[in-house]
């Protein structure tokens, strides 16, 4: 494991889900590159709602904004994983599918404690 800038720790090999290296959120790659922009723009706004004094409460209402949308594209993308790497380790069988699925579960709690 790794830390992030964040202080949040983070892989320190990268997986893949099969053979090919393709990853489950491959074929939505430029989606979900358009809605994370959209997210850097909600909290580039909460920065500039800081600088300008704006009201705590409205500030809030942003964050809870942000943190819903952070939130859904984490859980698209674990669905993509689940449905493309996940389901590629079950076809095989064997000890790769106990890796997937430990490794989805650890994901999975990691998303339940933010």
């Amino acid at each position: 494991m790794t830390t992030t800038e964040a202080g949040a720790t983070a892989p320190s090999e990268q997986t893949e889900c099969g053979e090919h290296a393709t990853h489950g959120y491959h074929k939505q790659k430029d989606e979900h590159l358009k809605r994370l922009r959209r997210i850097e723009g909600q909290i580039r706004g909460l920065q500039r709602m800081v600088d300008e004094d704006t009201y705590c409460i409205d500030i809030l209402t942003q964050v809870s904004a942000s943190t819903k949308a952070l939130q859904s594209f984490a859980l698209q993308l674990l669905e993509e994983h689940l449905r493309h790497c996940v389901a590629d380790a079950a076809l095989k069988g064997g000890d790769e599918i106990e890796a997937k699925v430990d490794e989805a579960t650890k994901a999975i709690g990691r998303l339940l404690r933010t």
